[in-house]
C-alpha cells in the first residue's frame, strides 16, 4: 500500500476488484441506480410545486388550486419517501452482500497459509482485516460511493433547475461553489491522512487486547499486571489522538461550509428582494424555492465531502484486504495422488530446514520409519524434535533434501488427502468453544457419536467424559479451560485415534499430564500402534522405552539410533540425558 496521502478517494484497481465482487448482484445494483435518479428527479418537483403555490394560488387566493398542488406535492413526498427506502436497503444489501463474499474468500485464502505466515503476523491485524476492515468495504457501497452518486445526481438537476427558473439568481448562488469545492478538496487530504492512522491504530489496538487476553494467565503469573495496563493506556491514547485528529478537522469544515452557505443564501435575498421592490422578474415564491434550492445544492456538497472520507476509508480498507489476497504464502499443491490410505513408509533424505533464513533447524537428516514400526525421537529442546512432524505434514517448506512416505514424494500428493492419513496429538493442546464430541470430530459428521464412545471406552476415557455435565455434549469454553491440561490431552488423543490414520504423531502429547491420564494413554497408545506407523516425539524417556526404535537428536542431528537397551549399552548421548533424568527423580 502506498504510503503516500493524496486527496486521491477513488483508486480505479481497487473499485474493479471490489466491483469483480459485485458481478452477481447486478440486479440490485442497477436498482440502486435506478432508485438514486427518481430520486433526484423527484425530491427537486417540491421547491418547483411551492414556488408555484406561492407565486400563482397564494397571490391570487384560488383555493382550489392550492388544495390541488397541496396534495400533488402530497404524493411526491409520498415518492421521495419510497423511493428513498429502496435506495437505502438496496444499496446497504447490495454492500452487506459483496462483504460477505470478500470474508468468505479471504477466509478461504487464508487457510492455505504457510505456517511461517501465522509465525509472523499479529492475530489482532489480521482479524481487523477480515472483520473490521470489511464492513469498512460495506460502508464504502452503503453510505459512500451509491450515497455520492445520488448527491451528485441530485445537484445537477438542482443546479440545471435553478438556471432554468432564474439564471441570475442561480449565478449568486454559484459564486460560493467554487470556494466550497477547494475548501472541501483541502479536507479530503487532511481527512485521508488521518482516517489512515486511525486504521494503523485500530489494528495496534485490536493487535495488543487480542494477544493479552489470550495471555493473561500469563500476565497475572507473572505479576505484570500494572506494566501491561500502562503499555494499554499509550496503545489507547495513540488510538485517541488519531480519532481526535478526525474530529478536529470535521469541526473545521462543516462550519466554514456553514457560513459559505448562509452566504449564498443571503445574496439570494438581497438581490432577489432588490429586484422584487424595483419591479423586476424576480418573485416571492422563487425566492422560497430558491432558499429551498440551494439547501438542496450545498448541503449535499457538505455530506459528499464526508461521503468523500467513507469512500477513502473504504479505499484504504480495500488496500489492506487486498493485501492478504495478494499474498502468495500458500503451500505449493500441485500433487496429483490422492492417498486413500498410507502403508507408512517414511524417509528423510538428507533434509536441511530453517524458519529463518540462514539459522538451520535441520542438518542434513536421514531416517527411515518402516510401515507399521513404532519410532522414537527424543533430544533436548530445541534440537528439532517437533520441527519433523511440521515437515511431515507439510506445515512447512523444507529447504533440500525430499521427504517420501511409501516410495513418493510427499509433495506429489494433493495436500488435503496427505494430511488426512496422518494424526497429531500436539504438547499445547487447543480446544474450541464447542462441545467435546465436536472437538473430537471436528464436524466430521462421518463419524459418528457411537463410533466415539467406542474408541473412548477402548482408550480407557469414556467413564470421565460420561461424569461431566451433558457428558459428550459438554461445552469445554474457549481454549478448553473446563478442563484440566491432562483432561485435554486425553480429548485431543481421541481426537487423533477416531480420525483412524495411517500414520499417528505424538508430539510431546504425555509431558503435561499426570500419571494416571499417562497410563490411559500408554495403553491406547499400545493398542493403536500395532496396526500402523507411528512417531513419538518425546522429553521424558520413559514413553519410549517400548518403541521400536529410538533417534536421537542433537543440534539439528542425528546422533544415534537404536532400541531403548542398545542405546544405553552404547554409552553414548541417549543414556546421558536418560541418567540425567532418572537421576533427578530420584533427587
Amino acid at each position: 500500500m502506498s504510503k503516500k496521502v493524496t486527496g486521491k478517494a477513488f483508486d480505479v484497481k481497487i473499485f474493479k476488484r471490489l466491483m469483480s465482487f459485485a458481478s452477481k448482484y447486478r440486479l440490485e445494483f442497477i436498482t440502486g441506480i435506478v432508485s438514486a435518479i427518481l430520486l433526484s428527479l423527484v425530491s427537486v418537483a417540491r421547491p418547483i410545486l411551492l414556488q408555484r403555490i406561492v407565486h400563482v394560488y397564494f397571490k391570487n387566493e384560488d383555493k382550489v388550486g392550492l388544495l390541488n398542488f397541496s396534495l400533488l406535492m402530497m404524493v411526491f413526498l409520498i415518492a421521495e419517501v419510497i423511493l428513498q427506502f429502496i435506495f437505502i436497503y438496496k444499496v446497504n444489501w447490495f454492500g452487506q452482500h459483496i462483504i460477505k463474499d470478500i470474508r468468505v474468500q479471504l477466509q478461504k485464502h487464508m487457510l492455505k497459509f504457510k505456517m511461517t505466515y501465522f509465525d509472523n503476523s499479529s492475530v489482532g491485524k489480521l482479524v481487523t482485516r477480515l472483520v473490521s476492515d470489511t464492513e469498512t468495504i460495506a460502508q464504502f457501497f452503503g453510505q459512500g460511493l451509491f450515497m455520492i452518486i445520488s448527491d451528485l445526481l441530485k445537484m445537477i438537476v438542482v443546479a440545471v433547475v435553478m438556471l432554468w427558473m432564474n439564471w441570475k439568481l442561480a449565478l449568486i448562488a454559484f459564486i460560493i461553489l467554487p470556494i466550497l469545492i477547494y475548501a472541501t478538496k483541502i479536507f479530503q487530504i487532511a481527512i485521508k491522512s488521518a482516517f489512515q492512522e486511525v486504521r494503523k491504530q485500530v489494528a495496534n489496538l485490536n493487535g495488543f487486547v487480542q494477544e493479552r487476553v489470550t495471555g493473561m494467565k500469563i500476565v497475572q503469573l507473572f505479576n505484570r499486571e500494572k506494566l501491561e495496563y500502562e503499555n494499554f493506556v499509550k496503545i489507547n491514547e495513540n488510538h485517541k489522538k488519531a480519532h481526535i485528529k478526525t474530529v478536529w478537522y470535521y469541526s473545521i469544515f462543516f462550519p466554514i461550509a456553514e457560513i459559505l452557505s448562509s452566504i449564498a443564501v443571503g445574496l439570494m435575498v438581497w438581490y432577489g428582494g432588490l429586484d422584487i421592490v424595483g419591479s423586476g422578474t424576480t418573485n416571492v415564491g422563487e425566492i422560497i424555492a430558491f432558499i429551498m434550492m440551494s439547501q438542496m445544492l450545498f448541503r449535499p456538497l457538505r455530506q459528499i465531502a464526508d461521503k468523500f472520507n467513507t469512500l477513502q476509508m473504504g479505499m484504504v480498507a480495500g488496500d489492506r484486504v487486498f493485501e492478504i489476497f495478494d499474498t502468495e504464502s500458500q503451500i505449493n499443491n500441485a500433487g496429483t495422488i490422492k492417498a486413500s490410505e498410507f502403508k507408512g513408509d517414511i524417509h528423510f533424505k538428507n533434509i536441511y530446514f530453517s524458519y529463518i533464513k540462514g539459522e538451520e533447524v535441520l542438518k542434513g537428516i536421514s531416517f527411515n520409519v518402516n510401515a507399521g514400526e513404532t519410532v522414537a525421537i527424543v533430544g533436548a529442546t530445541g534440537a528439532g524434535k517437533s520441527t519433523i512432524i511440521n515437515l511431515v505434514n507439510r506445515f512447512y517448506e523444507i529447504n533440500s533434501g525430499e521427504i517420501s512416505i511409501d516410495k513418493n514424494n510427499i509433495k506429489s500428493y494433493e495436500l488435503e488427502s496427505l494430511r488426512n492419513q496422518i494424526a497429531i496429538v500436539l504438547q499445547d493442546v487447543f480446544l474450541f468453544s464447542d462441545s467435546i464430541y465436536n472437538n473430537i470430530v471436528l464436524n466430521n459428521k462421518a463419524i459418528t457419536l457411537e463410533e466415539v464412545q467406542r474408541a473412548a471406552k477402548e482408550i480407557g476415557i469414556h467413564d470421565f467424559i460420561m461424569s461431566l455435565p451433558n457428558n459428550y455434549n459438554y461445552n469445554v469454553k474457549e481454549r478448553g479451560v473446563m478442563l484440566s491440561s491432562g483432561q485435554r490431552q486425553l480429548i485431543a488423543f481421541l481426537r487423533a485415534y477416531v480420525s483412524k490414520p495411517s500414520i499417528l504423531i505424538l508430539d510431546e502429547a504425555t509431558s503435561s499430564i499426570d500419571s494416571y491420564s499417562e497410563k490411559l494413554i500408554q495403553k491406547a497408545l499400545d493398542k493403536i500402534t500395532q496396526y500402523q506407523t507411528s512417531i513419538i516425539i518425546a522429553h521424558r524417556l520413559t514413553t519410549v522405552k517400548k518403541a521400536d526404535r529410538i533417534i536421537v537428536m542433537d543440534n539439528g542431528k542425528i546422533v544415534e539410533q537404536g532400541s531403548h537397551s542398545q542405546l544405553l549399552r552404547a554409552n553414548g548421548y541417549y543414556k546421558t540425558l536418560y541418567n540425567m533424568q532418572f537421576s533427578n527423580n530420584v533427587a
